[in-house]
């Protein structure tokens, strides 16, 4: 995969930790990464975005940003409000052709879930993909209510001819309830996808050097893994309640 798109179910789902595990393991493996962030909602002009967190926690890529709107909100509003021209698919997929030609592997993150518009024209990170003709990697929550939303978002991957690779916990509490066990089990027949990967609650915490070391070993081989991911070992199976 030369471009590999990074979208979630939803916001807040760790979709800026899973792209810089996922770089952090390529770097590992001596592959040069870029990181193109298509749309930043809610930073100011000086403040860092998520391109230059995934920079801070994977190690030396190259970073780039389409555009940055101030106010929190879906691409497409946020750039309305500030009265700012919005991204639109093809200057997304545009910009990953030509990261990719003098990059091994560049991950393109999206803004929220899949279908949040992008343009007046409501265009999504869907377009761009399609566009790109990238694969798109889903990170999920861990707990109850996920397998409706991975459901949903693997539907419209494959409504908008896409393809997903797998899917990618991105943040498996310290202490999972039965909820999130089964769900281990369950995601893959949920998206049609295998998981690739789960990473630890608080990943995005660790020093940089301490995220480098540990992050090939919450992935999958597909995704740069070293081959420990082992779903089974964030959790032990749960124990049948009583009746």
């Amino acid at each position: 995969m030369a471009v590999l798109f990074v979208t979630g179910t939803g916001t807040e789902v760790g979709k800026t930790v899973t792209t810089a595990a996922v770089a952090a393991a390529a770097l590992r493996q001596g592959r040069s990464v870029a990181v193109l962030k298509a749309a930043q909602t809610g930073v100011g002009p000086a403040e860092p975005g998520d391109a230059a967190e995934v920079e801070r926690l994977a190690g030396a890529l190259t970073v780039a940003e389409l555009a940055r709107f101030p106010e929190p909100l879906a691409p497409e509003t946020a750039a309305r409000r500030a009265g700012l021209p919005p991204v639109r698919p093809s200057e997304i997929a545009e910009a990953a052709a030509k990261l990719a030609a003098s990059h091994d592997l560049v991950l393109v993150e999206g803004a929220g879930g899949l279908l949040v518009r992008f343009d007046d024209d409501g265009h999504t990170l869907a377009d761009a993909a399609r566009l790109a003709d990238a694969p798109v990697l889903v990170v999920v929550q861990a707990g109850l209510g996920t397998l409706n939303t991975t459901a949903l978002t693997a539907l419209a991957l494959r409504t908008h001819g896409l393809d997903c690779p797998g899917v990618v916990v991105g943040s498996w509490p310290a202490e999972p309830d039965l909820a999130a066990h089964c769900n281990l089990h369950d995601l893959p027949t949920a998206a049609g996808a295998p998981l690739l990967g789960v990473l630890p609650e608080g990943s995005g915490a660790l020093p940089p050097h301490a995220f480098r070391a540990a992050a090939p070993a919450w992935l999958a081989p597909e995704l740069g893994g070293t081959g420990a991911f082992v779903p089974r070992s964030f959790a032990a199976e749960p124990a049948v309640a009583a009746r």
